[in-house]
């Protein structure tokens, strides 16, 4: 039986999502609602390519083009939004022995790449997988580059006492310390997104990294996205906003998207704004709190004091330009 691709029809948003909720490395932004956000947000032409086996779904290839000069690119995520995860994703209505989902997997990339190559034509490709995604063998089979990277996640599973004993000294002490000065954290709703990107950027700001998130593009996807997938977090001191964190949720994943505190208070609430979440989530029934990112080594030590695990996924790129040039592409697109 033959397998080929197909450019999903938006009236058939509901079949998309149901397909990515039963892949393993579905995530929020793999969604349909966030895709047409995410298109608009960056200008760019979204393809959500679906891999059928005869007519059995077995994958998702979300893509995104534009032009950029004379060249066409593509891109799984698109680039300026601050989505780290995206590429493809396995639909896995039941477990699949390994070498059935190893076929499956390089008949979805074969197929949806050769797609992307018949009608998009791009010069330059650029994907990062979600932290799920563990083998990229098929993209390295088609000579592209494949770097790995990583972020952290704590199992929720476990026992939340045991867990908390885990932290290390410092964040045991900040969420004491936090919850001694009476600080409050509450989930917020849709007005409370603007002011936690403002406080975001205005850390990067200081400095003086470009922080390409808008609030714009985080409340289209709270009205658009089911009720619980975007949560934002208030962190309050004395009835004031200090800090908050935006989280994406789904299935068994809560995805700390960004999120910070103001500098100039007596006592630091990250540590208990993260052990909040982790609470809340895991009351939810939600088994992995991902803190999206252990590849910037300036934040890795706050992230890496909640006893996580590390966690590998990829960044795929192919190039028919020369290497100064796409070398030059991606820090464009990054």
């Amino acid at each position: 039986m033959s397998y080929h691709c197909e450019e999903l029809d938006p009236t058939d948003r509901d079949r998309w999502n149901e397909l990515v909720e039963t892949a393993p490395q579905g995530t929020p932004f793999h969604l349909f609602e966030s895709l047409e956000v995410f298109a608009r947000d960056s200008g760019t032409a979204l393809h959500p390519l679906l891999v059928k086996k005869g007519q059995e779904p077995i994958g998702l290839f979300p893509v995104f083009d534009r032009r950029v000069g004379p060249v066409r690119v593509a891109f799984s995520p698109p680039p300026d939004l601050k989505i780290e995860y995206m590429g493809p994703v396995l639909v896995e209505r039941q477990q699949l022995k390994p070498r059935r989902r190893e076929k499956r997997l390089a008949r979805l990339v074969e197929t949806s790449l050769d797609w992307v190559d018949d009608e998009i034509d791009p010069r330059f490709v650029h994907a990062r997988t979600g932290a799920r995604f563990d083998d990229p063998r098929p993209f390295v089979w088609r000579d592209w580059q494949v770097v790995p990277r990583h972020t952290y996640v704590i199992d929720l599973t476990r026992d939340l006492d045991d867990l908390f004993m885990a932290f290390s000294s410092d964040a045991r002490s900040n969420v004491r310390r936090a919850e001694e000065y009476d600080v409050v954290v509450r989930e917020g709703d849709r007005d409370d997104i603007e002011p936690i990107i403002d406080i975001v950027r205005r850390r990067h700001a200081e400095q003086d990294v470009a922080f390409p998130l808008r609030a714009s593009t985080v409340t289209a996807l709270y009205d658009t996205l089911p009720e619980g997938v975007v949560r934002p977090y208030v962190c309050e001191l004395d009835g004031s906003f200090v800090g908050g964190q935006l989280s994406l949720e789904l299935d068994d994943d809560h995805i700390v998207w960004t999120g910070t505190s103001e500098r100039d208070i007596p006592v630091d609430p990250n540590d208990l704004m993260d052990w909040h979440a982790i609470q809340e989530a895991a009351g939810r029934g939600v088994e992995r709190y991902d803190f999206l990112g252990a590849n910037n080594e300036r934040i890795t030590g706050y992230k890496a004091k909640f006893a996580p695990d590390l966690e590998r996924y990829y960044r795929l790129e192919r190039s028919t330009l020369p290497t100064r040039a796409a070398a030059s592409m991606y820090q464009l697109l990054s």
